[in-house]
């Protein structure tokens, strides 16, 4: 068998792809056999993260990419810019801590969380990102196949899972407590993070449970970092720059 055909038996793709260029390379620069073999290697462990990573993110479902270097800070206050270099760090998760991330839309809070998931998908972290409302949806799906217990464990099973827009749509008792049951049975197992629209003290007003949601909020936040990043909305403020450049172009 050829060094293509033994690499693709090995199922090592970098070195069936490459083999050929770092040949000629370790042939230029004179390596020995001991660093022409790390160079093939490395390049194989190198395209393995890489992949590894690309995956994670996928089975994520982030609905965009962005990472801290794109992440913008500077509407936020100093205190706010320092967490937030804190939880960059994901001891949070090492931790099994909860973030809940509170204010009006525009303010950079799903921006804030899929930041941190990436990050998380980076250091080979599980991670999963849905939307509130997607949410009740699969739990409704699996209660009406009844497989609401395989979809329990999965749901125990991430490192960390966001849970966005908590707030923007209200849901039923019966969903309420189906949800409270599926935050209850993750919490102290693995990290979570909220975001949400609304002050914890409206949370009652979507859960329909005043019990119930005090029972919630003081689970999650038991270890959790609060963050309140209401302040003038990022999007309507380069929305705002925008129409003045466009006005001083048409000048």
């Amino acid at each position: 068998m050829s060094i293509k055909q033994l690499a693709n038996h090995l199922l090592m793709p970098y070195i069936k792809d490459n083999y050929e260029a770092v040949i000629a390379e370790a042939r230029m620069k004179d390596y020995s056999f001991e660093q022409f073999l790390e160079e093939l290697l490395q390049g194989e462990a190198d395209q393995r993260r890489i992949n590894g990573i690309a995956k994670r993110i996928a089975r994520a479902h982030f609905p965009n990419k962005m990472t801290f270097t794109d992440f913008k800070t500077e509407h936020l206050s100093e205190e706010i810019r320092h967490k937030i270099k804190q939880l960059e760090t994901l001891d949070f998760i090492a931790n099994k801590e909860n973030i809940i991330l509170v204010g009006n839309p525009g303010t950079g809070k799903s921006a804030l969380s899929i930041a941190l998931g990436m990050k998380a998908c980076s250091e080979y972290r599980n991670v999963l990102f849905i939307s509130v409302p997607l949410l009740l949806m699969e739990i409704n799906e699996a209660m009406s196949n009844n497989q609401i217990l395989q979809y329990k464990k999965r749901f125990e099973k991430y490192d960390l899972v966001i849970l966005d827009e908590l707030g923007y749509c209200s849901f039923s008792k019966e969903a309420g407590e189906v949800l409270f049951n599926l935050l209850s049975s993750r919490n102290e197992t693995g990290s979570i993070i909220i975001t949400s629209n609304l002050t914890m003290d409206k949370w009652s007003e979507i859960f329909r449970d005043k019990i119930l949601t005090g029972a919630l909020i003081d689970r999650l936040t038991n270890r959790a970092h609060l963050i309140d990043m209401s302040g003038e909305s990022y999007r309507i403020k380069q929305t705002r720059q925008w129409m003045e450049k466009q006005k001083n172009e048409n000048k």
